[in-house]
């Protein structure tokens, strides 16, 4: 998963853990393995995953020790709001529904017990931490991207992924290729949705507020023949190869610009190192 932002802990925001999109800075992996296609040119000028986890740990080392100085010493790691807030998260590959095996069982949602939202498990903040932690977090995302032009650099990326989603969406080929796919749903008795990301937003599916759907038969089934058309038409390949050409293409004509953004890049990660090895992680 590719996220292009930094970690607030605490915050009551709405969560979206994945862009249903067929181009963007958010990019999630592939839930298949056979039908992964693999990485894409522009991968490399956004954050990882693994970005996310390390900023997310050194974010709340940070927010600790200011919160320590504001006079709550006992202050949690992964604390809770006072109340709960109310999240939501859409999650998908960038591909819709790709597993055979896990469509058939779940549908376009995942096993309860697999939610990709991770809960807060520390306890609860009191009122006096909840009004305190604000300044904090802003301090930590201060320091997290220190060094980096946020309204410039930082978002360079995901403002290009927007304009090269426009040329993907608008590709001929790929057009053809959701055409393709379409009439293979509608031949097997199912909605002919315009393209995979339709079926996998259908409002049918009731996704609760984290995200997840009912996995009733019908979406289940539903889900089953998206994968199955997609492999027989070769649908995700087709995707995945106009994306890849509209990235290196916007790429090859905005190297400055991308070369920036992976600079910023560069010293995210190098704050994020820092703030780590300052706190022996």
């Amino acid at each position: 998963m590719a996220i292009r932002g930094w970690w607030r802990p605490g915050a009551a925001v709405v969560a979206v853990l994945a862009a249903v999109c067929a181009s963007g800075p958010e990019r999630p992996q592939a839930t298949g393995t056979a039908s992964s296609p693999g990485p894409l040119p522009a991968d490399r000028y956004s954050s990882t995953a693994q970005d996310y986890q390390r900023a997310k740990r050194a974010s709340a080392l940070l927010v600790r020790q200011c919160m320590a100085k504001r006079g709550h010493p006992d202050f949690p790691l992964d604390p809770r709001d006072p109340t709960d807030p109310m999240v939501a998260a859409l999650v998908s590959t960038d591909y819709g529904v790709v597993d055979l095996a896990a469509a058939r069982r779940w549908g376009y949602g995942w096993a309860p017990e697999q939610s990709p939202l991770s809960q807060p498990k520390g306890r609860r903040m009191t009122g006096a931490e909840y009004a305190d932690v604000p300044a904090c977090n802003a301090e930590a995302d201060q320091q997290l991207m220190r060094g980096i032009d946020v309204q410039r650099d930082w978002i360079y990326a995901g403002q290009r992924a927007v304009e090269a989603d426009k040329a993907v969406k608008g590709d001929a080929r790929l057009g053809a290729a959701f055409a393709v796919w379409s009439r293979c749903m509608a031949e097997r008795g199912f909605t002919g949705y315009p393209d995979p990301i339709a079926a996998y937003t259908d409002d049918a599916w009731q996704r609760g507020s984290d995200g997840n759907t009912l996995h009733t038969r019908r979406e289940r089934d539903t889900a089953a023949a998206d994968v199955t058309c997609k492999r027989r038409h070769h649908t995700t390949e087709v995707w995945h190869a106009v994306r890849a050409r509209n990235q290196a293409a916007d790429i090859a004509q905005h190297r400055d610009g991308y070369a920036a953004a992976l600079r910023a890049l560069r010293t995210y990660r190098a704050n994020i190192a820092a703030a780590l090895r300052r706190f022996g992680q």
